[in-house]
């Protein structure tokens, strides 16, 4: 093992599970975290936190993302298009019985509820110490050589042709999978408490709402945030109307220093949110210089200083409301992704257990 890095960012913690570590905080999910998820099934109910996973519809609320699309399996070399996706085997033999329905998906791995891995975000940054920035991911992993399709210019796209498509290499969303994502999750239920309006959540508000529902946060905790915008946005049925959402639901600040402390010192395994980035995004800051920084910080915090992963667009209002009124806060979580080989994020359907 050899250490990638002069230097490390300020607030990373890289090197903490080992300097080839491609899993970060999830490896606190241990045996123990797991036996503590299923002491709190109690009940056997099931809540499915996934939206359907056309939704939100359109590319409104992401114009990056194109909006899922079905096609029927090939047969003899073409496609049926969307329609006639179920065909018969006695095309092939007339004695056969069988009718078969098969179908090819098309859509981005983070349309939809998701987890991001942790290649999904990285930063510029000077890890060699020789005076030059370059594109680098949790634990000094680098663009262009274990994260594959990406270079040292992003927008550099010629060099992704060395390449057979884009690969996120040592920390695709594989190593999540195969860790197997169960654990205790922790629902923080910010909706019951601030209600669904936007406003940028800070370290006091946080530390106010778990004193206030009695929450204790241990490390390996899997911790979801309950904003109620998934549930805002699924009863648009397919038609998000931004300017509403954009004033729905909260979000974590992720340029308040003392939260982002705070999600590091409290080993929370990892952060889930209902809401479209965990933080609330705001515009960029800008003095009369503009000041040199990240877009999300929160997510540069997390997934590029100190390898938490992040869950975005889970469907949390009806466990929450369950939780809240039972008078509890813990749950047997269940959110394995695919195990897609080199991917930057994946769709999810996870499972909370009562």
């Amino acid at each position: 093992m050899t250490r990638r890095w002069k230097h490390a960012p300020a607030g990373a913690n890289w090197g903490e599970f080992g300097v080839d570590d491609q899993r970060g905080r999830m490896n606190l999910v241990d045996r123990a975290k797991v036996l503590q998820g299923i002491a709190e099934v109690r009940e056997g109910l099931t809540f499915c936190l996934s939206l359907p996973l056309d939704v939100p519809g359109g590319m409104a609320l992401n114009p990056r993302r194109l909006p899922v699309q079905k096609f029927s399996t090939l047969r003899d070399g073409k496609s049926r298009g969307q329609q006639g996706f179920c065909w018969s085997y006695a095309d092939e033999d007339t004695d056969l019985t069988d009718v078969v329905c098969d179908e090819v998906l098309l859509m981005n791995t983070q349309y939809s509820t998701q987890w991001d891995s942790l290649a999904h975000m990285g930063s510029r940054f000077d890890a060699d110490g020789d005076g030059h920035a370059e594109a680098v991911f949790y634990n000094g992993f680098r663009a262009g050589v274990e994260i594959h399709g990406a270079t040292e210019d992003p927008d550099a796209v010629a060099d992704w042709a060395r390449f057979p498509g884009p690969n996120a290499g040592a920390l695709g969303i594989e190593h999540l999978a195969e860790h197997g994502a169960q654990g205790r999750g922790v629902m923080i239920d910010l909706e019951h408490h601030l209600g669904r309006r936007r406003q940028a959540v800070g370290y006091d508000q946080v530390m106010r709402i778990l004193e206030a529902d009695g929450i204790a946060i241990e490390p390996g905790d899997m911790v979801c945030l309950h904003t109620g915008f998934a549930d805002t946005l699924l009863a648009m049925n397919r038609q998000p109307d931004i300017e509403r959402l954009h004033e729905t639901g909260t979000g974590l600040d992720g340029r308040d220093a003392k939260l982002l402390n705070w999600i590091v010192d409290s080993r929370l395994a990892c952060l889930l949110a209902d809401n479209p980035a965990v933080e609330l995004v705001e515009p960029r800051l800008t003095t009369p210089t503009p000041l040199r920084g990240p877009r999300l910080p929160l997510h540069e915090h997390c997934l590029f200083k100190n390898g938490i992963h992040l869950g975005e667009l889970w469907l949390l209002t009806p466990l929450a409301r369950w939780l809240r009124t039972h008078g509890r806060h813990r749950f047997l979580l269940t959110a394995p992704p695919l195990r897609l080989p080199g991917a930057a994020g994946s769709p999810a359907t996870p499972v909370a257990t009562v």
